[in-house]
């Protein structure tokens, strides 16, 4: 019987480096049993014989229904982010949303994401990432559904920050789940990758669907989602092991002080730049600016200060985890600030229709799908710093190629294609890299923390880039244009400049 000839394989454990004294909480491959037993001394021919050849195991899920359960429900979360990209007029008109509030419509899910990442993936640490992953998906559906039937937008914007809290729960825990199932090395990097094709999938069939079904009605596409989420949810209770390891965090409070001043903050500063749009000179938007400012150092200091932050401060002297956070918060700037507008200002600028309009956004996210896929092929031969700063290139050089291309009635088809593919191949090389630098940057444990913190960076940037981007478009996207391609150059200098020396 060949029961204990993995062993030798197993026992060096080299992967992550540093951290091979501390296994990922519900790991069964990293569990005390066979891991621990050396063969020669433990005789374990009439004891373990059926266990190993008959199942991964009852502590974790095998990783392939681990990656499906994680990257549909991350589709989902993203389809229901996007779908407002292609709804906005028709919502707008429903409620009679004045265009210096429409973007309060669009960011109420990323505002709920921003505030709530960091809770999620400290809850998902100390009390299990599939507790919180599975909470999430069932909390996205029925949010979304209630959302469906929102009368106003103050009505309808509320259900999207709780949609977005659902969404954080899914997306930390999500990412927390593919550590356990696949604990480094090539199986991580593919796992990650196709994690993050999730991502630029979701962009894509977002708009898809809500330009499909919303010439019946714009609701019928958040009735859709909601369904979905609840039925993913279902599947993923079944198709989830428990972990026999339970998370060692008890039963601490979160950090509520924190992600309330983290909260304002954001709030404060998505005001600004939505007003910002009637006039930046006006003195209450330096009063919010400064309000922001404020409340981000208050943050920083209950971080500090309390026992159980929402992120360890210390996580910062890491450069691999400073350059993810940079890179997520100057990805969703640039890139997902400009092309959350895209679709509004196409139809805006050209007259085109909502579906047309969604098929011609699909152009950009189905290349970024694509690109995500492959980019695994990458990991040998380029870091995930420099990954980053390559997307960034891409993406600001495909964004000039869309000056003027935006808002005129005959569109200029082969540049328009050729900057929709350019940066798109651009975002999909982010999407691949970000959330492999988010658990590689962090120790195992505290896996889901990192993915949370960089998905906080990512969202607190998309947040602000679509109101700065409504805001510079309403003289023309033009101006919009230009700053997406400045900001996304700025990105990439800085994740070289904070790259760690090899």
């Amino acid at each position: 019987m060949r029961t204990a000839q993995p062993q030798p394989h197993r026992e060096p454990r080299p992967d992550p480096p540093g951290h091979a004294a501390a296994p990922a909480p519900g790991d069964p491959a990293r569990s005390p049993g066979p891991d621990r037993s050396p063969g020669p001394n433990h005789s374990p021919k009439p004891d373990r014989s059926p266990g190993p050849d008959r199942s991964p195991g009852p502590t974790r899920s095998p990783g392939p229904a681990t990656l499906a359960v994680t990257a549909l429900a991350t589709t989902l979360a993203l389809m229901n982010y996007t779908a407002p990209m292609l709804t906005l007029p028709a919502m707008a008109e429903a409620f009679g949303t004045p265009p210096s509030a429409q973007a309060w419509l669009l960011n109420g899910t990323p505002l709920g994401l921003a505030a709530l990442l960091l809770v999620a993936g400290a809850l998902a640490d100390a009390h299990g990432r599939r507790r919180v992953f599975l909470l999430g998906t069932l909390a996205l559906g029925v949010t979304t559904a209630l959302g469906a039937f929102a009368g106003s937008t103050a009505l309808f914007t509320a259900a999207r920050i709780a949609q977005g809290a659902a969404s954080a729960a899914i997306l930390a825990g999500s990412l927390g789940l593919l550590a356990d199932a696949y604990p480094s090395g090539r199986d991580r990097i593919r796992a990650t990758g196709v994690w993050g094709a999730a991502v630029s999938g979701g962009i894509a069939l977002g708009p898809l669907l809500a330009g499909a079904l919303g010439p019946v009605d714009w609701r019928l596409a958040y009735v859709a989602l909601g369904a979905a989420a609840v039925l993913t949810a279902a599947v993923g209770t079944r198709t989830l092991a428990r972990p026999a390891d339970r998370a060692t965090g008890g039963g601490r409070r979160p950090d509520l002080l924190g992600a309330t001043t983290l909260a304002l903050a954001l709030g404060a500063l998505l005001t600004a730049l939505t007003l910002g749009r009637d006039g930046w000179l006006r003195p209450v938007i330096g009063v919010l600016f400064l309000a922001s400012a404020a409340l981000t150092a208050l943050f920083l200091r209950v971080e500090r200060r309390v026992a159980r932050p929402m992120i360890d401060l210390a996580l910062l002297r890491r450069p691999d985890f400073r350059v993810s956070a940079v890179g997520a918060l100057f990805t969703g700037l640039a890139v997902i600030g400009l092309f959350s507008v895209v679709p509004a200002l196409v139809q805006r600028g050209t007259g085109m229709a909502p579906l047309a309009a969604a098929w011609l956004f699909v152009l950009w996210s189905g290349t970024a799908f694509a690109v995500a896929l492959q980019a695994r092929r990458l990991a040998g031969r380029l870091s995930a710093p420099y990954q980053l700063a390559l997307g960034f290139v891409l993406s600001a050089a495909g964004v000039l190629l869309l000056l003027g291309a935006l808002d005129s009635p005959a569109l200029p088809w082969p540049r328009l294609i050729a900057g929709l593919v350019t940066a798109g191949a651009g975002s999909g090389l982010l999407n691949a890299a970000l959330p492999r630098l988010a658990v590689d940057s962090v120790p195992p444990e505290r896996a889901a923390m990192g993915s949370g913190a960089n998905n906080t960076a990512r969202y607190i940037g998309s947040a602000a880039g679509v109101a700065l981007m409504l805001a510079l478009s309403g003289s023309g996207p033009d101006a919009a244009v230009a700053a997406s391609a400045v900001l996304a150059l700025a990105g990439a200098a800085l994740t070289v400049a904070g790259s760690p020396r090899r």
